[in-house]
């Protein structure tokens, strides 16, 4: 998919996240920000790239906030923004279908 427009999904609550994705030019450029980075950043980061790779999102400004949140909140937003910024949460979106 390709990221047409900046798209946000997410809450700054806690054991959520705030995901925001903008068109980018250098492949995926990502940068985290965690309450629990040194525990789970790299799990972090592995999940926001696989939901990534899977939606076929090959250039993207990546940025993330999280608050805690499980791999589970972090693909759904993932997966919510980019649908977002491609223009697609209006109709037909494949929910859960991208994701396996």
């Amino acid at each position: 998919m390709e990221i047409k427009k900046p798209a946000v999904a997410g809450t700054l609550e806690s054991s959520d996240l705030m995901v925001t994705v903008e068109p980018g030019s250098n492949g995926i450029e990502l940068a985290i920000s965690s309450s629990v980075m040194n525990q789970y950043g790299r799990q972090i980061k592995n999940t926001v790239l696989e939901t990534l790779d899977r939606l076929e999102v090959r250039q993207a400004k990546v940025t993330v906030v999280d608050k805690g949140a499980l791999d589970c909140t972090i693909k759904a937003r993932v997966e919510c923004a980019v649908f977002r910024s491609c223009d697609q949460s209006q109709k037909n979106i494949p929910w859960g279908g991208a994701i396996v």
